[in-house]
């Protein structure tokens, strides 16, 4: 399992890849932005069509941005795709596609995981990401070598799909440390309180989270750098409203709210911690 296709190559996908190759495999990338798979020469070589740079992979890697880019670029990898090959699906995309996705693969000879990640791009430059995988476990098992060039926590979650469910059930709690995290700091403003002081507060007590540690201080110098984008999260929390049937999601329905509103007065382009 020497030969590696690697699609998209933007702040997540370019760090993960070039992980790979220094690990020692023989990649490829394409992205549709084609001068951001070829700044990763000499180590990956880029291609400007996906069918040149998928020939004879043994393994397929796609992380992109939406679940439309996910179906467009899977249209044209199952059908070019070497019989045999296994397919990553790394996109926070919807659970319902991953199970389609899983099905078309299957009737094609291919084989297809979805593989969600968490850990923005930090988490891809350092290789501490956390993956999420649904599909068949032997499959699974067959690349985890692999999934463990990108990421330290790796969790096998079930049947076609469940990698989806799950990245979904950790961005909702993500949805609440955020949102929870920006109004703390929203009432000790209003209350004429040190925000630094008041973050060392959240952080040393049982208030604490990723989200108050790492981007309360990036809140409180109105730092909106992204490492992942407001348009991304407000993604995942419509997927969340869309898969989520019967079930009542407050937080999720007032952070999506809020996020919405981000984007429309021009937002989208910033990280999450603009909220």
């Amino acid at each position: 399992m020497k030969k590696i296709a690697w699609i998209g190559t933007g702040v997540m996908g370019a760090p993960m890849a070039m992980h790979l190759a220094d690990a020692g495999y023989d990649l490829s990338a394409y992205n549709r932005s084609f001068h951001k798979a070829k700044r990763l020469e000499p180590k990956i070589k880029a291609y400007e069509r996906i069918e040149e740079s998928i020939k004879d992979a043994d393994v397929i890697f796609t992380i992109v941005g939406y679940p439309k880019d996910v179906r467009d670029v899977y249209n044209t990898i199952i059908p070019n795709a070497k019989k045999g090959a296994i397919l990553i699906d790394m996109t926070t995309s919807s659970p319902s596609l991953a199970k389609e996705l899983y099905n078309e693969a299957k009737s094609n000879d291919l084989n297809m995981l979805d593989a969600p990640v968490t850990g923005v791009d930090l988490g891809a430059i350092n290789s501490s990401l956390s993956i999420m995988v649904g599909g068949d476990k032997d499959v699974f098992e067959s690349v985890l070598p692999l999934l463990e060039k990108l990421g330290t926590t790796i969790n096998y979650m079930g049947r076609a799909g469940s990698g989806q469910d799950a990245k979904l059930a950790n961005q909702i709690a993500i949805a609440g440390a955020i949102g929870g995290a920006a109004e703390a700091l929203s009432y000790a403003k209003a209350k004429d309180l040190n925000l630094n002081n008041m973050l060392a507060v959240i952080t040393g007590g049982s208030a604490s989270s990723w989200q108050a540690a790492n981007n309360g201080p990036k809140m409180i110098q109105k730092d909106y750098a992204p490492g992942f984008f407001v348009k991304h999260f407000l993604k995942d929390l419509k997927l969340i409203l869309d898969e989520k049937g019967p079930l009542y999601l407050p937080v999720v329905e007032n952070v999506t709210k809020m996020y919405q509103v981000l984007s429309e007065n021009g937002y989208s382009e910033d990280g999450t911690q603009a909220i």
